[in-house]
């Protein structure tokens, strides 16, 4: 077998290996390159120590000591940058995250039996080919993902390898091996010890993986570490004829129907987090969930918060969250106000939401809540390709124009904006000069009358 690998990180090692020692590369660039998959990032490894690195590199390299400490120096060559790290084998990881020190070594098979999982566990030199001493590749082959060792010890060294491994074999639709799927459902406790930052990167990423509701459904007692919330939609029936699913079964269909983006697949996944609280059965013995898109939305915002999200994906997702329930007609009306209320953007994703819920629902009502939603989609076409206003800034007048009127300054300039744009919206008026100006000068001539404006 031949890797294609960047001629800057063939120099690399060969400058490396021209100072005596050996070098590598490993982990994910070699088991993305074996899967055909692209390159991120193209580290490697090397017996050099790390001043050993810096002799056989340093004319050659701006070179930056990114993690000295444990052996990682970082090349950089134009606009490209390589890791290089000194084989180690790693101290007691006190903190579950990592290691409280580290032994540099010699050898490549110590250094590789410290890593994670065996198809991260493989490394390749043009020359001497792939050093695979603990099965990656036909575990990769197989689409096995399975701990180098014994899992219970490389899920107490880091945590986050529990969370990284559902990540994994949701991204690469791999099945996780039973001893390394049961050390992970036993400590799962130990992610509590890993930051916000850390699990949000790989929740992520999961997410957006084919096999995300695979794995959200088998290993759902870890998602619930660090997302409690969603323990009560565990097997909660609905009990109403639009859902032939629980509370939980539900969200992964809508997860499983989703496009592939981190916004959307973590909007289903919260979409329906009130619905336990909300839940209450009338005299038919029929569930309803009344209530629950507003109380979801403020649910979501303390996950979210919780989990260190940026603002911009926060406000999003509890927007979609809190409308995604919102009835939408194909009617250019409708269709405005609801632009009004949230913006184009925000209405498209809402539309992909409501999508993906209508196909995690009882499949006798697909049909028709499809065909409603791709109506939707073609009156938002003709809104948008036809220019019609339904903002303010869009209004033929401005506040300018009002103040040319005789308006004072103050709030009442917006209050008649955002009334003009009422009845543009629903087509009481022409979003055109001459009328909107002469409803606002009755509108001024009010005031007036009333003695709110001099």
């Amino acid at each position: 077998m031949r890797i294609d690998m960047p001629e800057a990180a063939r120099q690399i090692i060969d400058w490396l290996e021209a100072g005596g020692f050996e070098a590598w590369l490993v982990g994910g660039c070699v088991r993305d390159s074996l899967l055909g998959r692209e390159v991120q990032d193209w580290d490697i490894c090397t017996s050099a120590r790390p001043m050993e690195i810096k002799r056989c590199l340093s004319r050659r390299y701006k070179l930056v000591e990114t993690g000295i400490q444990h052996g990682t120096i970082t090349a950089v060559t134009g606009e490209e940058s390589y890791e290089i790290t000194t084989y180690r084998v790693d101290g007691p990881y006190s903190d579950h995250r990592r290691p409280d020190s580290v032994t540099f070594v010699r050898s490549l098979r110590e250094d590789l039996a410290r890593r994670d999982f065996t198809i991260n566990a493989m490394a390749y030199n043009e020359r001497r080919g792939l050093a695979d001493p603990f099965g990656g590749r036909e575990d990769l082959e197989k689409g096995i993902l399975r701990c180098v060792g014994e899992p219970a010890e490389r899920f107490s060294e880091d945590a986050l390898r529990i969370l990284r491994a559902l990540r994994i074999a949701a991204v690469y639709g791999f099945t996780i091996e039973e001893n390394t799927a049961r050390a992970a459902r036993d400590l799962r406790h130990t992610l509590r010890n890993i930051s916000a930052e850390r699990i949000q990167a790989e929740l992520k990423k999961l997410l957006t993986g084919p096999k995300a509701a695979d794995i959200l459904r088998e290993f759902r007692e870890i998602i619930a570490v660090f997302i409690p919330e969603i323990e009560p939609m565990f097997d909660f029936e609905q009990k109403n004829p639009y859902h032939v699913y629980d509370v939980w079964e539900h969200t992964l269909k809508t997860i499983e129907a989703a496009e592939p983006s981190p916004l959307v697949r973590l909007t289903m996944l919260l979409h329906d987090i009130a619905k336990p609280k909300s839940f209450f059965t009338d005299k038919k013995g029929v569930g309803h969930f009344y209530g629950h898109p507003e109380r979801g939305a403020d649910m979501a915002r303390v996950i979210l918060k919780r989990l260190k999200f940026d603002n911009a994906t926060l406000e999003d997702v509890c927007a979609l969250v809190k409308y995604h329930d919102i009835p939408v007609e194909p009617t250019v009306k409708i269709v405005r106000r609801r632009l009004r209320k949230i913006g184009l953007r925000r209405f498209e994703l809402l539309l992909k939401v409501k999508e993906a819920d209508c196909l995690g629902q009882n499949p006798i009502y697909r049909e028709k809540r499809l065909g409603n939603i791709q109506a939707v989609r073609e009156v938002l076409r003709k809104v948008v390709e036809e220019n019609l206003c339904y903002t303010v800034a869009g209004l033929a007048v401005g506040g300018d124009d009002l103040l040319a009127l005789g308006f004072e300054r103050g709030p009442a300039i917006g209050q008649t904006l955002e009334a003009l744009l009422d009845m543009v919206i629903e087509e009481t008026i022409r979003n055109e000069r001459e009328p909107l100006l002469a409803e606002a000068k009755n509108r001024l001539s009010s005031l007036k009358k009333q003695g709110q404006l001099r």
